[in-house]
């Protein structure tokens, strides 16, 4: 067996994806098919200061976190990546997405491009996917049709939209959601394309090219 052919042992590890998108923009139906759609892939659930608003359910949505346990708990470093959003505060745990890829799932994490920056410093491989509405007018109506902002909040929104997809080119790939079923199918191509890169099928058919190189 040559040198250079993969060790059966290798364990198989998940890929890290980076979903972010301004507010409106329909990323989180976006992941949510395309969670229902394809297999071995969880999104991470983070950690917010903010009131669960009608419908959401604590543990699936969000942990609706106190202010001093969120505090605490970045004191103590759980947090892979936190920050402050519209006034309330997001973090993602460290420990179970560690365990999650360890055992070979992929995971999404929804977060902005400032969590970006704090996860790719700790995991350089990490897949950053933005997404990105078909105009400013379709994202403001998008807003207003969610029902649950006023007038003044949503154009704070509409004002930090803008700031938000100016660090578009941070990420390395980006999908328009004009269609929503043509921006899930390249959701899935990209997820698809980076399995198949050759250090995960490497790793995940280890005992084959064991078999292929003797």
């Amino acid at each position: 067996m040559t040198s250079n052919s993969p060790s059966s042992s290798t364990q198989v590890a998940g890929a890290l994806f980076i979903f972010a998108a301004p507010s409106g923009a329909g990323k989180t139906s976006l992941v949510n098919a395309l969670l229902d759609a394809t297999t071995g892939i969880e999104v991470s659930v983070s950690h917010t200061t903010r009131t669960p608003r009608p419908g959401e359910q604590d543990g699936t949505n969000y942990h609706f976190t106190d202010m001093e346990t969120f505090q605490n708990m970045a004191a103590a470093g759980a947090f892979l990546e936190h920050a402050r959003v519209f006034d309330n505060y997001y973090g993602t745990a460290r420990a179970n997405i560690e365990q999650r890829l360890a055992v070979g799932v992929d995971v999404i994490l929804e977060i902005d491009w400032q969590g970006a920056r704090q996860v790719r410093e700790q995991f350089p491989d990490t897949v950053g996917v933005f997404i990105l509405p078909p105009s400013r007018t379709v994202l403001e109506e998008r807003l207003r049709n969610r029902g649950q902002d006023s007038d003044a909040t949503i154009a704070r929104r509409m004002r930090d939209a803008v700031q938000e997809m100016s660090h578009y080119m941070e990420f390395e790939y980006l999908v328009i959601n004009d269609d929503f079923e043509a921006a899930l199918d390249e959701l899935r191509r990209i997820v698809l394309a980076h399995r198949l890169r050759t250090p995960a099928q490497a790793a995940r058919h280890a005992a084959l090219l064991d078999s292929l190189l003797v």
